[in-house]
């Protein structure tokens, strides 16, 4: 039997605190062991958040003078990664708080005392937190156009009415950044931060979804909902808006994250084909499956894929760390060809396992509904080509 990669000691280090490779390889394991569960139940993974507190990992990117760990993307990744191979939609959801803590250009432009309230809450093992955008007409505002959910003035704040749906997290999040525009004259739009618990909000369970169905993505509905006024953390107009929407440290956050969580799961399916395949042994054989040219060929192919994906992500991290961002074309190109891999990798486990690969007796096919998630996921695959060839072509 070939030797067993530990994918996350292999992955993108860092200078700060890195987590131990041993504690994300047991991580990896306990995940694993209800990944199932959550999957059948669709339920959001409260034990999983539970187990990660534990281990001081949901404040893993808030920075050291509030208590945290200060980790880089580099790290992050490590942690995502090794959490996604166990439960990625508990992976998932655990990306969108590394991501208000990491990135400068979002919360930590906030309000001081209500950003060092989310921060703390995190080092403490909550705060757990999700951006509210798509709409049922609008779709996702990544495409262009106003939110229909709106903030109205009142004289003690904001009240907040409209309807999200495919929030990431929704059950489970303590803070929603929700989208939405003002009742101005000439409206602004941007993120109006409420906590979950406040009155007005109504989470209806629609997410019954082909895969990553942990991570609870239903409708929530505010009507009045109360808002602080200086819970409107980031409101601009929406030109100012368009002028920033090309950070690269945003972009390469989202792109690196998704494409290494949609790539632990498809190492979780390489990792559970790897054993299918020695155990196996049909008695025509004599031998196991994994002795033969052709299932070596095909295993082989998914190493490569999977060798593929860890260098691009590996290579974009350390770039970034190191002060030098690369382009947000090139980073979404990474999260275009990253789950194309994945997706792919673990289409050849299909192939080489017929019947009990696609039985829910079986992980595998559990693992190809979730990679097949990766293609919905924001920049999607016609506006990354676009604007790749946009620019290769000089328009």
């Amino acid at each position: 039997m070939a030797t067993q990669e530990i994918d996350h000691e292999r992955a993108v280090p860092s200078a700060i605190d890195p987590v131990p490779a041993e504690q994300l390889d047991r991580l990896t394991r306990q995940l694993a062991e209800t990944a199932e569960h959550y999957d059948r139940s669709g339920e959001f993974p409260r034990a999983n958040f539970d187990l990660l507190a534990e281990q001081g990992l949901i404040g893993l990117t808030v920075p050291r003078e509030l208590g945290g760990r200060g980790a880089g993307l580099g790290e992050a990744l490590r942690v995502l990664g090794a959490v996604a191979k166990g439960e990625p939609s508990t992976a998932l959801i655990l990306f969108m708080t590394y991501h208000y803590h990491a990135t400068p250009t979002r919360a930590r432009t906030w309000p001081a005392a209500i950003y060092e309230r989310l921060a703390r809450d995190a080092v403490a093992g909550g705060g757990l937190i999700g951006g509210l955008r798509v709409e049922p007409e609008l779709g996702t505002p990544v495409r262009g156009g106003l939110p229909a959910t709106t903030a109205r003035r009142t004289a003690d704040g904001w009240a907040v009415t409209g309807t999200k749906i495919y929030s990431t997290g929704s059950t489970g999040l303590d803070w929603f950044s929700v989208w939405a525009k003002t009742d101005e004259d000439d409206p602004r739009v941007g993120n109006f931060l409420i906590r979950a618990d406040s009155p007005g909000i109504e989470i209806e369970p629609v997410w019954d979804h082909l895969g990553m169905r942990a991570t609870v993505s239903h409708a929530v509905h505010f009507t009045d909902t109360p808002v602080p006024v200086d819970h409107a953390v980031d409101v601009r107009r929406p030109d100012q808006w368009a002028a920033g929407a090309g950070d690269p440290g945003l972009a390469i956050w989202n792109a690196l994250s998704i494409s290494t969580i949609y790539d632990g799961v498809a190492r979780a399916a390489r990792d559970w084909l790897r054993a299918y395949l020695n155990d196996r042994v049909p008695t025509n054989l004599g031998a196991s499956l994994a002795t033969l040219p052709r299932v070596q060929e095909k295993f082989g192919e998914i190493e490569s894929l999977l060798q593929v994906n860890r260098t691009l992500i590996r290579d974009a991290a350390v770039r970034h760390d190191a002060g030098e961002t690369p382009a947000a074309v090139e980073v979404n190109n990474i999260k275009y060809l990253v789950t194309a891999n994945a997706i792919r990798a673990v289409e050849i486990g299909l192939e080489l396992t017929g019947n009990p690969g696609i039985s829910r007796k079986n992980p595998l096919e559990r693992h190809y509904r979730d990679v097949l998630c990766s293609r919905i996921h924001s920049p999607q695959t016609d506006t990354i080509l676009i604007a790749a060839g946009r620019a290769a072509l000089g328009n």
